[in-house]
């Protein structure tokens, strides 16, 4: 095992591991509070850039570039190491850690702090099939694919003279009554309603949009009300909505639901929570029994000193609920622990004492589509076209760096001028394959027998 880069010795390493929203946005404040040459800021990740999930779904509808949803870390992050990999363990007493590059050997990186932003992952469940079949909504390459898929199945649709084909690909279910999964639906369903009207033989009658949800509301964050409102749009819209009801198997695409419901669909998009990254245990710290690190209401880990920890996979003492309540995995709380994480990581590092996080969840918000939302925020319930300008511009204004802020505004502009995009490009998803049969060598067929060999 080989040695990582190295730096001064007088330059204490704050190490990040993560460079989500925790991880970039601790950086980011550490380069502006640090003075020059106080400390070096590592940021190890296995993306190099951050992603805002919120506009995912905007992202896939095309209302949004892709691209302008990601943040380049080492653009955003001028002054820190940027390390393309992961780290695979902690060595803390030694003040060591294991990173794994994209290529090549792993190599050994010694630090003064570190700080755990791994952040969470897909929570997903043995279903048969779910892994051939399904795709997750945590990233930016899923967004994608998924507007891909949705446009591609109208095709095939439109251009099969298979009943069972084109019903397969006109069928889209939605696993997960939460943000992730209302919000995808809403825009997904509302971007393949619009590109209908360019099929000349599927209309939105011939769609079979169906939402699965094993609890007894969706959208819990905004409240009972907002939540059945939500449920009365989605159903109006001729979205199938199935509460209390659970997924049981996917094998070949055959969706097979708990309440009895079955339908073939190629398009199967599960959004049924998140859990811890489950890099979290190769730091071998104390963990809880959601399997996040436990952490302070200073964001240090418990009873390590130089050790960190935030956002979904932390559990942080939520110091404005009543006793034993813990921070919710939301954005809200990231963001806002993050500065809170950095601002101590450098009072540490200057010998001062760090201070508390308390933060009271302001509410919520959630796109339905065009020009469609619910909200609940401070108390006050919006929904309809109020709610969802206020998503927009309350998103907006948290998307890192005044350059992606305006690009956010310029697509959002162009969207109000200029018709939407519905073409797939699927084959991105190949992209070698073309090329590959090209280059294949093929074998030329025997020749026919003489008819003295016969």
């Amino acid at each position: 095992m080989t040695a990582g880069p190295s730096t001064s010795p007088q330059a204490p390493r704050i190490l990040i591991i993560g460079g989500g929203y925790v991880g970039m946005y601790t950086a980011l404040r550490l380069l502006k509070k640090l003075r020059s040459g106080e400390a070096t800021v590592t940021v190890i990740d296995p993306r190099s850039y951050m992603t805002y999930q919120p506009f995912l779904p905007e992202a896939a509808a095309g209302s949004i570039q892709p691209r302008h949803v990601v943040v380049p870390l080492r653009r955003i992050l001028r002054g820190a190491e940027i390390v393309t990999g992961m780290v695979t363990s902690l060595d803390h007493p030694r003040r060591v850690a294991v990173v794994q590059p994209l290529e090549g050997g792993p190599y050994e990186l010694s630090y003064d702090q570190v700080v755990v932003a791994v952040g969470s992952v897909s929570r997903t469940l043995p279903i048969p099939g779910l892994a051939e079949a399904g795709t997750g909504f945590k990233n930016v390459e899923e967004a994608i694919q998924l507007r891909n898929r949705v446009i591609e199945c109208l095709d095939i649709a439109e251009s099969t003279r298979d009943e069972d084909i084109r019903r397969r690909n006109l069928n889209f279910v939605v696993v997960g009554g939460g943000y992730a999964g209302i919000e995808a639906l809403g825009e997904l369903e509302d971007m393949a309603r619009y590109a209908t009207r360019y099929y000349r033989t599927i209309s939105r009658a011939d769609m079979r949009w169906v939402l699965v949800e094993a609890s007894d509301r969706i959208l819990p964050e905004v409240g009972q009300d907002m939540g059945s409102y939500t449920l009365d749009q989605l159903r109006e819209r001729g979205i199938e909505c199935y509460l209390q009801t659970r997924l049981e198997s996917c094998l070949g695409g055959q969706v097979v639901l708990s309440n009895g419901t079955e339908l073939p669909s190629e398009t199967i998009v599960w959004t049924a929570g998140v859990k811890p990254n489950p890099l979290v245990e190769a730091t071998g710290f104390a963990l809880d029994d959601r399997s996040r690190v436990v952490g302070t209401a200073t964001l240090s880990v418990d009873g390590v000193p130089g050790a960190w920890v935030a956002g979904d996979s932390a559990s942080i003492p939520d110091l404005t609920g009543p006793p034993g309540a813990i921070c919710t995995p939301s954005a809200q709380h990231a963001v806002r622990q993050a500065k809170v994480l950095a601002d101590n990581v450098v009072a540490t590092v200057r010998g001062f004492q760090p201070s508390q996080y308390s933060h009271k969840h302001a509410g919520s918000v959630a796109s339905l589509g065009l020009y469609k939302g619910v909200a609940q925020v401070y108390g006050i319930k919006l929904k309809g076209f109020p709610a969802w300008f206020m998503h927009r511009t309350y998103h907006m204004s948290r998307v890192p760096t005044l350059a992606r802020k305006l690009q956010v505004v310029v697509d959002w502009t162009q969207a109000l001028f200029f018709r939407r995009e519905i073409v797939s490009l699927w084959s991105m998803h190949e992209p070698f394959k073309e090329f590959t049969e090209a280059a294949t060598p093929t074998t030329p067929p025997a020749p026919a027998p003489t008819q003295n060999e016969a």
